[in-house]
C-alpha cells in the first residue's frame, strides 16, 4: 500500500499528482499497490485551495510499503505536530520507503530522516531550509533526489516526476513509460530547478537587474563581457559593475560563470550532447575552460558528473563541494 500523508492547508497537487501516477500505473499492472490518504485526524482535510480530501487515521496505516508526505502552506504547523513527526519516524523505522513532495521535506527533516543525506525541496525555500537544517545536503536545483532509500522532490509537479521514478523502480521502465504516455507527460523531464534557482537567488526584490539576469541566461552562447552587460543595462561599465555587485553580491564575471556552469551541468547530465557541444552552446567555447569551471564549482570534471548521473540517476558531490556561490571565484 502507498500512503499520502496530508495536513490542513496542504498543496492539492502535491497529493493528487502522485496519486494520479500510481492510479494509471495500477491500470498498467494490476499487482501495483493501491494508494490511500492519511492524516492525524480522519475525515475531510482542507487544502490551501479550499478543496478537501478525505483521509484515514494514522492508526489504519498498518500495511504501508511507501509513505509520501505532501507539502504546502500548512507544512510549518504540521512539522511541529508531535503526532505527525512521530508517525513519519515510526514508518521509517519500520522500513517503509519514505518520500516527500515540495516542502514536505520539512517534515522529513524534523523527523531527522534527512540528516547527512542529499535532498531537495522547492527552490523558494532553499535558504530557509539550509538555515534550519544544516546537516542536510540540500541540492536546490534537483527535480528529485534519492539517497539511501529516502526520496525528496522539488515543487508541486516534481512530485509527479518522483512518482514516475518510483513506478520505474518498482515495476520497470516499460510500466513507467506507459504511465507517462497515458498522462501525456515526459517520462524523464530533462533539466532541473537550475532553470530557476540561480536567477531567483541573484534577483533581489524589485531589483533593477532582474531583466538583465534573465537575458544573460538566454544569451549564454554570446560573449557576455562587462561592457556588453553594461550596454544592455544602459549604464557605464564602471557604474554597472559597482551597482551589480551591490545588488547581487557577485561580480558580473562570477554571475555569468554561475549561470553557464548550471546550464552546462544539466546538459551534461541529461542529454547525449558531446562535451564539446555543451561547451560551445553555453559560451565556454573551449571544453578545457568548461572543465576548469566544473572543477571549481563541483570538484569534478564534466565527464565524471555524466558518469555519475548515468550510474545512479542523481548527482553525487563531495559533501564540501556542492554548488555554492563561494565555490566560483
Amino acid at each position: 500500500m502507498i500512503g499520502l500523508l496530508i495536513f490542513r492547508d496542504f498543496q492539492l497537487m502535491d497529493a493528487s499528482g502522485p496519486i494520479s501516477v500510481f492510479e494509471i500505473a495500477r491500470r498498467q499492472k494490476q499487482s501495483a499497490p493501491q494508494t490511500w490518504i492519511f492524516a492525524v485526524k480522519a475525515g475531510a482535510v482542507r487544502s490551501s485551495s479550499g478543496a478537501e480530501m478525505y483521509a484515514r487515521s494514522l492508526r489504519s496505516a498498518k500495511s504501508l510499503t511507501t509513505l509520501i508526505v505532501a507539502g504546502g502552506e500548512g507544512v510549518e504547523v504540521a512539522a511541529q505536530c508531535k503526532a505527525t513527526v512521530a508517525f513519519v519516524k515510526k514508518m521509517a523505522k519500520r522500513g517503509v520507503r519514505i518520500a516527500s513532495v515540495c516542502t514536505g521535506a520539512y517534515l522529513l527533516a524534523e523527523a531527522g530522516l534527512l540528516n547527512g543525506r542529499y535532498a531537495t525541496t522547492h527552490w523558494s525555500r532553499t535558504r530557509d531550509f539550509i538555515g534550519r537544517y544544516p546537516r542536510v545536503k540540500l541540492q536546490a536545483d534537483r527535480i528529485f533526489a534519492k539517497d539511501d532509500g529516502v526520496w525528496t522532490s522539488a515543487g508541486v509537479t516534481a512530485g509527479i516526476d518522483l512518482a514516475l521514478a518510483m513506478v520505474a523502480e518498482d515495476h520497470g521502465d516499460e510500466i513507467s513509460q506507459a504511465t507517462a504516455r497515458q498522462l501525456v507527460l515526459y517520462h524523464r523531464r530533462s533539466g532541473g530547478q537550475s532553470q530557476f534557482s540561480t536567477l531567483l537567488e541573484l534577483k533581489m526584490p524589485n531589483g533593477r537587474f532582474g531583466g538583465l539576469l534573465s537575458w544573460m541566461r538566454e544569451s549564454l552562447h554570446a560573449p557576455l563581457t562587462r561592457e556588453t552587460l553594461a550596454e544592455q543595462s544602459g549604464l557605464s561599465a564602471r557604474h554597472f559593475v559597482r551597482s551589480f555587485v551591490a545588488e547581487t553580491g557577485l561580480s558580473p564575471t562570477r554571475a555569468v560563470e554561475r549561470l553557464r556552469v548550471e546550464v552546462a551541468r544539466e546538459r551534461v547530465q541529461c542529454s547525449g550532447e558531446t562535451i564539446e557541444s555543451v561547451a560551445q552552446a553555453t559560451g565556454f567555447r573551449d571544453p578545457e575552460r568548461m572543465r576548469r569551471a566544473f572543477i571549481r564549482a563541483f570538484g569534478q570534471p564534466p565527464q565524471s558528473l555524466r558518469r555519475t548521473a548515468k550510474g545512479t540517476g542523481r548527482l553525487s558531490l563531495p559533501p564540501s563541494r556542492e554548488l555554492r556561490l563561494d565555490n566560483i571565484p
